[in-house]
């Protein structure tokens, strides 16, 4: 018997309060709004396990076409926790970190827009150079700028 392989990561997922202020701050990264629609229903509900439910959807592109988030927003059920403040060593969804050519102009232009550094931007080596923000709703994302052999 064959053994089942992956074929890929399809996407990240996760849930905002604003879908249109999310949508701009990953548009602000590099990222392009794919599609947006309403999933709803007790099919939902059953991949989910939370019965009948309506959620928004956005899902983004990164520019290479690889990689995809989506983002949602329940309106029903409505969420029950909130983990967006949580400091980088909490268990669980922890962020999504992406590849930038110039950081400083990238952390530069997200904290314009709101955005905060949650650490410093510091170097590895001579391979990264790398930080943590929070962005929009708090989301909090990592960018990498690769030193060297680019």
């Amino acid at each position: 018997m064959a053994k089942n392989k992956l074929l890929r990561m399809d996407n990240v997922g996760i849930v905002v309060e604003s879908l249109d202020d999310a949508i701009s701050f990953f548009e602000e990264i590099g990222l392009t709004l794919e599609g947006r629609a309403t999933v709803e229903g007790e099919w939902a509900g059953r991949v989910t396990g939370l019965g009948s439910q309506c959620v928004e959807i956005a899902m983004m592109v990164t520019p290479d076409g690889h990689s995809r988030l989506e983002l949602s927003r329940f309106l029903t059920p409505p969420p029950i926790s909130d983990h967006r403040t949580a400091p980088v060593n909490s268990l669980g969804y922890l962020r999504v970190m992406f590849a930038v050519e110039d950081i400083d102009e990238m952390v530069s232009r997200l904290i314009k827009r709101g955005a905060q550094l949650v650490g410093e931007v510091v170097q590895y080596k001579d391979s990264y150079r790398l930080c943590y923000i929070r962005g929009a709703e708090g989301i909090l994302i990592g960018l990498a700028e690769q030193l060297g052999n680019k």
